[in-house]
């Protein structure tokens, strides 16, 4: 099953052509045979990233939704923030595991991280670094096999027609 993601970088300082998280992981869906279905690049500014992810949480046709940017610790890092401002449920355990992936390969620099991950209206929500090493870790050894159908004994994929459970 291919899954269609929206994909927000969020940065003060790149732009689309400029962006190499965001072309990393570009590469890295069309890879995995998945439909990017929208791209925006965002100023670290709350409102601004909010409002992008709301919209795209009215649009049918996206299923999951991967930002890139604004993760860490300094102050215009937000994006864990306005994620959480529009959560429906944490999944905490996705921080947990790309915390523990990235000690292997940035040791305890890996505490520096906010990546986080939410469901809002029925939507997957993923928060990644702006790091091109860090969107390398979350997407080879956590996200490539959660939006693969076919992973076992489980994945995020099988869950969709459930998310909006009341």
């Amino acid at each position: 099953m291919n899954v269609n993601i929206a994909l927000l970088t969020v940065t003060d300082t790149r732009t689309l052509k400029t962006d190499k998280s965001g072309n990393l992981l570009l590469k890295k869906i069309k890879k995995a045979k998945h439909n990017l279905i929208e791209r925006k690049i965002c100023k670290d500014n709350k409102k601004d990233i909010k409002k992008i992810l709301k919209n795209w949480l009215k649009k049918k046709k996206i299923d999951v939704i991967i930002t890139t940017g604004g993760t860490g610790l300094t102050g215009r890092d937000i994006t864990p923030e306005a994620i959480e401002e529009i959560a429906d449920k944490k999944i905490p355990g996705f921080g947990e595991i790309f915390r523990f992936i990235s000690l292997k390969t940035v040791g305890t620099s890996s505490i520096q991280s906010r990546a986080c991950a939410v469901l809002a209206k029925g939507k997957y929500i993923f928060a990644l670094p702006g790091s091109s090493g860090g969107v390398t870790d979350a997407w080879d050894q956590i996200l490539v096999h959660q939006l693969n159908i076919k992973h076992k004994p489980c994945n995020f994929v099988e869950l969709f027609p459930r998310l909006k459970e009341k």
